[in-house]
């Protein structure tokens, strides 16, 4: 999941061949040899398995065979070629990197863009590298990639230079910060870098990475509205917004991403506290049935009704939170409109049931699969496999041509562009494997970045074992004969597991507060809950019921 950046210059060709290079060791180091069983059938799990394997190496040759060490693989112009093992492949991707990579170069970068796709795949390269070190046939692995990454990562550092912390979205590598550099940036673009950088400080020991992320972080969210809310871009120099309308999509998409998984990374409440009272702000004031809508951060007032592929990484965030049957409900509506046309289309006006008139284009994006992965390892529920199939039927049917995988211009006619986003590897693909086929998982738990890069869960990355953390919010006692009457948010409890060991239990969904009386009878306002689709606060009416009475705010 990424918020695309403005129009950039060309980079050099090799960054641009680390990046690829990068997201196909991630990904081909996640194959393996176990398959679950849950009902869907062994024979056809493997099967479609190999039809991702098929489709990995169909983009990842071609590109390797036609562009490497180039820029992107045209596909519409090229054509098949054979494949490679996996760890032979893996192995010569970190000696080349380690022999022909260099940092050292005058080029204007994206600090985001090269954030998730460079630093985090050499991050995560390296601890692949180091967990299959004893089956490489050259010699063993001297952190060859975590050198890069340290220097990669210091190379970041001036853009952290300001008044605020928050870092440019512009970079000179060898240069630093330009003089007359934008200083306009995104949300996501200031607010996703805590990850990789986090796990730079905690591989190398070096503090500076995580100080400086973390930094633009606090910043970035001491700048949220009243409402919780924060915006889309803003002003890295004076912390001021410039564009208050924000939603779930493009410009703040990781953000949100990025707070609960730094979370589950490093242990630190800071970050669960900023992400409970985030998400519940997006339930509140997004949130429209099973759509998301975009607001205004001051007001919380719709601003723009409309779908965009990107907020499809939504269902899957709400699944790691154990929020599942949000998430089922808005994944399937998207389930519903990729029926529709064929693929996800890039934005898609819900006031008006149309397509944007000029944002028709589908570039291979992984969010809408990422979440079929995430709701099917939550529920083990078969039908999510299928909805695999269709995905994959998709991507054969209408993108895949001689050279590679072509992203789709107008999804209205299905007219292809010659265009394979590296994510189409790192991402995509992965996810689809990984639904068929999990065994990379099971003996270690990890996180994915943004990218698609896996990042493991190590205690020793934890700054603290998490504690129960039960806020003021929404926490009543009216006498002791009377449990505590608190969130599944506000206590980090998965209403998933809840459910599942307890039929009646009174949590419906993360943020689901039960009135007081099974009746919704009540007396004053601290007899209602908070409902459990929109997350507002139940008040009572003069008649001495609960509900929204309140109207929508």
């Amino acid at each position: 999941m990424r918020s695309p950046p403005r129009p950039r210059r060309p980079v050099p060709a090799r960054l641009v061949a680390a990046a690829v290079l990068l997201s196909a060791l991630a990904g081909g180091a996640a194959a393996g040899a176990a398959i679950a069983g849950d009902g869907y059938g062994r024979g056809r799990r493997l099967y479609m398995r190999n039809k991702v394997l098929e489709m990995f190496y169909h983009a990842y040759d071609n590109y390797m065979t036609y562009a490497f060490p180039h820029d992107e693989l045209k596909p519409l112009t090229k054509s098949f070629t054979d494949s490679l093992s996996n760890l032979t492949e893996f192995e010569r991707g970190v000696l080349w990197l380690s022999e022909n990579l260099t940092f050292d170069v005058d080029a204007r970068i994206n600090l985001f863009e090269c954030n998730i796709r460079l630093l985090g795949g050499l991050i995560s390269g390296h601890i692949l590298a180091k967990e299959h070190s004893s089956h490489l046939k050259d010699g063993p692995y001297q952190d060859q990639l975590l050198h890069l990454a340290e220097n990669l990562g210091s190379r970041f550092l001036p853009a952290f230079e300001t008044p605020t912390g928050l870092p440019y979205a512009w970079i000179n590598l060898k240069y630093g910060v330009m003089e007359n550099e934008t200083t306009e940036t995104s949300t996501s673009g200031c607010g996703s870098l805590i990850l990789e950088m986090g796990a730079l400080s905690r591989l190398t020991g070096d503090s500076r990475y995580e100080a400086a992320a973390l930094r633009a972080l606090r910043k970035l969210w001491s700048m949220r509205s009243s409402l919780n809310l924060v915006g889309t871009t803003l002003d890295v120099l004076t912390g001021k917004w410039i564009e208050y309308s924000s939603g779930i999509g493009a410009g703040v998409d990781s953000f949100y991403e990025y707070l609960i998984k730094a979370y589950v990374l490093f242990g630190s409440e800071e970050y669960w506290d900023m992400f409970h009272s985030a998400y519940l702000a997006v339930q509140k004031y997004f949130r429209h049935g099973p759509w998301y809508h975009e607001a205004d951060m001051r007001t919380g007032e719709a601003t723009h009704w409309q779908l965009t592929s990107l907020q499809a990484f939504w269902p899957g965030l709400q699944t790691l939170l154990g929020d599942v049957a949000a998430a089922n409900i808005s994944h399937r509506e998207f389930y519903n409109v990729w029926q529709r046309f064929g693929v996800l289309p890039e934005r898609y006006l819900l006031d008006f049931g149309m397509l944007h008139p000029t944002e028709k284009y589908y570039p291979l994006r992984p969010e809408f699969a990422e979440s079929t992965f995430y709701l099917y390892q939550a529920t083990k529920d078969p039908w999510y496999l299928e909805v695999g199939e269709a995905i994959i039927g998709s991507l054969n049917y209408y993108t895949k041509v001689d050279g590679g995988f072509a992203s789709v211009r107008d999804v209205s006619t299905m007219k292809l562009e010659d265009h394979q986003h590296s994510f189409f590897l790192s991402e995509t693909c992965k996810y689809l494997f990984l639904l068929y086929d999990d065994s990379f998982l099971r003996n270690q738990n990890y996180i994915f970045t943004t990218e698609g890069h896996p990042l493991p869960i190590r205690s020793t990355w934890h700054e603290i074992i998490p504690t129960t953390h039960v806020p003021s919010n929404w926490t009543f006692v009216k006498d002791d004969s009377q449990p505590f009457r608190v969130s599944a948010l506000s206590s980090q409890v998965c209403p998933e597991t809840i459910f599942r060991q307890s039929v009646g239990s009174p949590w419906e969904s993360a943020c689901h507060v039960p009135d007081v009386l099974p009746t919704h009878r009540c007396r004053t306002d601290d007899d209602c809950g908070v409902e459990a689709v929109s997350c507002r606060r139940r008040t009572c009416s003069m008649a001495g019921y609960c509900g929204l009475w309140l109207g929508v705010y």
